[in-house]
């Protein structure tokens, strides 16, 4: 079953990730201070993963993986842009490299290392086909009301692997009928379980909300902007519509806050108590913004650019600009 949205637009387009028709900037949560221990490398790279990319400067440093600083992991069939850390003693090496397929943008200092999560948000570029003029203003009139209601921020398929069967593994996995003894497979495996628990709660809250405005429950769980966690004894309707608090989910686990009263009801179904892995609680709703349009009639092919916040899927706006499942 398909994920649904608070506003789906139907509309007929084609798509297809690739690096000519899908692009992503990162954009850090700091300014560099262009001095310190630590060089910071805006790189492109093109049609690879960005571990696929640290292996590549691993090899030409002949360095650890560890060694090598970075805040997310970018799509494989794309073109994208982020950010890398070294240690200041590469630089005469790192200034020598070349490869046909990661191209060095910049090179900066800082006093400190990236780290996962050091990113602020992405910068997506993506092509759509088949477009024509009733298609672009139904696209144009969606993402208007999904900038003022939001858009519900599922895992997107990437999370689950390239494979369909992924969830239904973890499942075995979970409940001891499938042994698993790769680490990295063993946690992919945990965060397929419960990201598609997420998943299917927040189905369920589109599903209890109307007029393509998400409903808030009392015992709700926030996140306000530093990412501290409340919960209100009143349901905060005017903070929440001010975007000042962010409603969340729950991805099942140990040392997680989980809600009360009547969110605690519907959280209880999409629940494991008993899962031994650390848990987390994740925003149910984002706000993309800065949308840019670029309709090219001759082509049929229409330009969309839009700003989301770390770790949200641009593939789901997709899915609620066309109201179906993308792969």
């Amino acid at each position: 079953m398909r994920r649904i949205y608070l506003n789906e637009g139907n509309v007929d387009f084609e798509f297809t990730q690739t690096k000519d028709d899908f692009f992503v900037t990162e954009i850090p949560n700091r300014e560099f201070a262009n001095k310190g221990k630590y060089l910071i490398l805006k790189v492109q790279k093109i049609e690879m993963t960005t571990w696929d990319m640290v292996a590549v400067f691993r090899k030409h440093l002949n360095i650890d993986a560890t060694e090598i600083g970075y805040a997310g992991l970018k799509d494989k069939h794309a073109t994208t842009i982020q950010y890398l850390s070294f240690d200041a003693r590469y630089s005469n090496s790192l200034k020598k490299f070349k490869h046909k397929q990661i191209k060095i943008l910049e090179i900066m200092k800082d006093n400190k290392s990236i780290r996962m999560g050091d990113l602020k948000a992405n910068r997506f570029g993506i092509n759509l086909y088949n477009i024509d003029n009733i298609k672009a203003g139904q696209i144009e009139k969606t993402l208007k009301k999904i900038e003022k209601n939001g858009l519900a921020n599922y895992f997107g398929y990437q999370r689950f692997g390239t494979k369909g069967d992924s969830v239904l593994q973890a499942r075995s996995m979970i409940e001891g009928d499938l042994h698993v003894d790769d680490p990295k497979l063993r946690n992919f495996l945990i965060s397929v379980y419960q990201s598609d628990l997420f998943n299917e709660w927040l189905k369920k809250r589109v599903n209890l909300s109307s007029n393509g405005k998400f409903k808030l429950f009392e015992g709700d769980i926030y996140m306000l902007e530093d990412e501290k966690l409340i919960t209100p004894k009143e349901i905060p309707l005017k903070d929440f519509l001010a975007r000042k608090l962010f409603v969340t989910g729950l991805l099942p686990g140990r040392d997680v806050f989980r809600t009360r009263a009547k969110a605690r009801e519907i959280e209880k179904e999409f629940d494991d108590e008993f899962l031994p892995f650390k848990g987390y609680r994740r925003v149910a709703l984002i706000y993309p913004q800065d949308f840019s349009i670029k309709f090219y009639s001759k082509e049929k092919k229409l330009f969309l650019s839009f700003t989301l916040p770390k770790a949200a899927y641009a593939t789901v706006l997709l899915e609620a600009l066309k109201a179906e499942e993308i792969r």
